[in-house]
C-alpha cells in the first residue's frame, strides 16, 4: 500500500476522456462548479476502493497539455466516501466533490480557472492562474487493493516497454549522428554493443580500470557543435569563456561502474588504462536521455567527453 499510495495522483492533477458534449445532465458542486456527464455510469466504488480514469486537460487555447491516454498511463486516486464537506482552506471545493461523486462508467467534462483546479501553489507555470481549463474524466475501473496491485504492475510493465522502444529508436537516431560527425571531422572511432564510440588517443600503460575502481580523470564535455558545458581542466575553461573563479579545477575523483556517472562514462572509462587519453563519444541513451542537463545539454543531447585518466586505484 505505502508504494501504491505514494504513486497517487492527487485530486488536482485532473483528467478527461474524449467526445463532444451533448446535451447531457449537468450538476453543480457546493462552491458552484458545473460539471456535465456525457454517460452517466452507475457502479459506485467503496471506501478504500481504487478509481481508475483516463484523462485529458485543454488550456484556453483548446490545446491538450495532459493526456493519460498519450502517457499511456491511466490516472487513478482512492474513494473516500467520508469526505463530504471541505475545508477550504486546505483543499479544493468543488473540484474534490466531482471526484469523490465519480462512479465506474462515469464520462464527464467540467471547465474551471487553472488555480482552482490544481491550486493556488501548484499550478503549472505554463499556464495563468485565471486561466480556464477544460477537464474530461472517463472512469474505466474500480478495484480493490490486491487488484490494484496487479493492475499497478501491468501499467510499469507496460511503461518500460514503451520506454525501451523509445530509447532503441532514438539510439538509431543518435548512432547516425554520431557517424555523420566523425566522417565530417574525420575520426575513427570503435562503437561498443550498447552504442558507445570511443578512440584512444594516446594507450596509457598504468592499471587496467575495472568496475569498482575510483578513478581520477580530468575531462572536456561538449555537445555536437562544439560547445563545451564543463571542463575540469582550467585553460581549458578560459580559453572557451567558461571559467569559474568559485570552483576548484582538478582531476575529477569517481568510483567506476556504480552508477555514479553517466552510463557512457562507467562503460567508456573500463575501456582505458591509468594514464590514457580518449574521447568519447555518448549517444543520448547512455546520457541523460530525454531530460534537459543544463543550457547546453538538450534533450537527447549526445555528448563529447575529451578525458584522461590520471590515476587508478584498485
Amino acid at each position: 500500500m505505502k508504494n501504491i499510495k505514494s504513486l497517487m495522483l492527487s485530486a488536482g492533477v485532473l483528467a478527461t476522456c474524449f467526445g463532444v458534449v451533448s446535451c447531457q445532465k449537468t450538476k453543480t458542486t457546493e462552491d458552484g462548479t458545473k460539471y456535465t456527464y456525457i454517460e452517466e455510469g452507475k457502479e459506485k466504488p467503496e471506501n478504500g476502493q481504487f478509481v481508475i480514469y483516463e484523462f485529458t486537460a485543454k488550456n484556453s487555447k483548446d490545446s491538450i497539455f495532459i493526456s493519460s491516454i498519450e502517457n499511456g498511463a491511466p490516472a487513478y486516486m482512492m474513494h473516500n466516501d467520508s469526505v463530504k464537506r471541505y475545508d477550504t482552506t486546505k483543499v479544493r471545493p468543488g473540484i474534490d466533490e466531482i471526484f469523490s461523486n465519480l462512479r465506474k462508467g462515469d464520462s464527464i467534462q467540467f471547465t474551471a480557472t487553472a488555480s482552482k483546479i490544481f491550486g493556488e501553489m501548484n499550478t503549472p507555470p505554463f499556464l495563468q492562474a485565471e486561466e480556464e481549463v477544460t477537464l474530461n474524466i472517463g472512469v474505466t475501473d474500480i478495484l480493490d487493493e490486491s487488484e490494484m496491485q496487479d493492475f499497478m504492475t501491468k501499467v510499469q510493465e507496460k511503461q518500460r516497454e514503451k520506454m525501451e522502444k523509445k530509447s532503441e529508436e532514438q539510439l538509431a537516431v543518435d548512432i547516425k549522428k554520431i557517424q555523420d560527425y566523425m566522417a565530417e571531422n574525420n575520426l575513427n572511432a570503435t562503437k561498443t554493443e550498447s552504442g558507445l564510440f570511443y578512440i584512444i588517443e594516446e594507450e596509457g600503460d598504468g592499471e587496467q580500470v575495472e568496475e569498482g575502481n575510483t578513478v581520477a580523470v580530468n575531462y572536456t564535455g561538449y555537445v555536437l557543435d562544439g560547445t563545451i558545458f564543463d571542463t575540469s581542466v582550467e585553460e581549458v575553461a578560459k580559453e572557451n569563456d567558461i571559467f569559474n573563479e568559485g570552483r576548484p579545477y582538478e582531476p575529477f575523483n569517481v568510483m567506476v561502474g556504480k552508477g555514479r556517472v553517466i552510463p557512457g562514462w562507467d562503460e567508456g572509462l573500463q575501456l582505458l588504462k591509468g594514464g590514457s587519453k580518449a574521447k568519447l563519444l555518448i549517444p543520448s541513451t547512455l546520457a541523460y536521455g530525454p531530460r534537459q542537463a543544463g543550457e547546453v545539454i538538450k534533450p537527447n543531447s549526445i555528448l563529447v567527453f575529451d578525458v584522461e585518466v590520471v590515476d587508478v586505484q584498485k
